[in-house]
C-alpha cells in the first residue's frame, strides 16, 4: 500500500475531509462543501476533546481517508468503556486498495489502547457494499438502529 500514514486530522485537512464525506450519493445530500464555517466549529470542538479521534489517512503527502473514533465510558456491560466508528471515507481513487481496511483496523486498534470492551459502528441501510465490508472485519449486524432528525 506504500507509505501510508494514519494521524490526527489537523484543521487545514478540514476541506479534503468534507470533499469526501460528500462524494456520494448521500453525502451529496447532507454536506456542504462551498461553507466551510460549520466544519472547522466542529473540527475545534473534537480537538478539544480526549474522548474524540478525527484522523486522517495520508498517502504521498495527500488526505486519502478518514474516519472518527469517539470512545464512551458507560455503566452498563459492567461499567465498560466502548468506541464508536463514524463517518469512514476513503477517496474515490483509492477504494478497493485496502485502505478501508486499514483505517478500520486502526480504530480497533486504538480502541483496545483505550481499554474499550466493545467497538460499535452504523452504517446507512442503503450501504450494502458497507455492510459487506464490515461484515469481512467482522463485526455483526446486531441491532435496529434508530434516528430522531433535530
Amino acid at each position: 500500500m506504500g507509505d501510508l500514514e494514519i494521524r490526527p486530522a489537523a484543521v487545514d485537512d478540514v476541506p479534503e475531509i468534507v470533499a469526501m464525506l460528500a462524494d456520494d450519493p448521500l453525502g451529496a445530500q447532507r454536506e456542504s462543501p462551498d461553507d466551510l464555517t460549520p466544519y472547522l466549529a466542529a473540527h475545534a470542538r473534537l480537538n478539544a476533546d480526549p474522548n474524540q479521534h478525527l484522523v486522517v489517512a495520508v498517502r504521498e503527502g495527500r488526505v486519502v481517508g478518514t474516519l472518527q473514533l469517539s470512545i464512551i465510558p458507560g455503566l452498563s456491560r459492567k461499567g465498560s468503556t466502548r468506541s464508536i466508528i463514524e463517518g469512514v471515507r476513503v477517496h474515490a481513487d483509492e477504494r478497493g486498495s485496502g485502505l478501508g481496511t486499514r483505517l478500520i483496523e486502526w480504530a480497533v486498534d486504538e480502541s483496545r489502547r483505550q481499554d474499550c470492551q466493545l467497538v460499535q459502528l452504523t452504517s446507512d441501510a442503503t450501504r450494502t457494499d458497507a455492510h459487506r465490508f464490515y461484515e469481512r472485519l467482522g463485526f455483526v449486524s446486531s441491532h435496529l438502529g434508530f434516528k430522531l432528525q433535530l
